[in-house]
């Protein structure tokens, strides 16, 4: 039904859903390994990544396939409401702690990971839904991870000034 879209409805993936969940998570999966490095290279830098050879509007297409496939997956079990909070929330909280190509895809699978989990647990208790808490949660979590960056930025400043004017 369409608030089950909205919504999310876990409960109602059955047997020959979870097979093509499966699937299609697995074929998100290796079509991500498979695309890594070359999808890294043209991330940095599209223009010599190009130039190098790489196929940058192929891969810029088979990657938004994937994540066309990995949103289609993800809708049938958290709902429309929460891709974003699972998709890109977690991701711009780990862009803000880490540039590291390796380091932000790991962050954010761990990210949303807690935040759907710490959303099921305090939901268990409650007659709220699952949606308000792991938004809540994974936008706290978007939150620190700013507050960490911009100290973290402003003591880098601070020790550049300090060091100017020694020197």
């Amino acid at each position: 039904n369409k608030f089950g879209l909205l919504t999310g409805q876990i409960v109602a993936v059955d047997d020959p859903k979870l097979n093509s969940l499966a699937l299609i998570s697995l074929v998100v999966v290796v079509g991500l390994f498979i695309i890594w490095r070359p999808l890294g290279f043209a991330s940095v830098d599209a223009d010599v990544a190009a130039a190098r050879g790489v196929p940058v509007r192929a891969l810029s297409l088979v990657f938004m396939l994937l994540l066309g496939l990995a949103v289609a997956v993800s809708v049938q079990v958290v709902g429309a409401l929460l891709v974003l909070s699972v998709l890109v929330t977690p991701a711009a909280a780990a862009l803000r702690v880490s540039s590291s190509p390796i380091v932000v895809p790991v962050l954010s699978t761990a990210f949303a990971v807690v935040s759907l989990v710490g959303g099921i647990l305090l939901a268990l208790g409650s007659s709220v839904p699952i949606s308000p808490y792991v938004t809540t949660i994974s936008f706290l979590i978007y939150v620190v991870c700013r507050v960490t960056s911009t100290r973290r930025a402003r003591t880098a400043r601070n020790r550049r000034r300090i060091l100017e004017a020694a020197a």
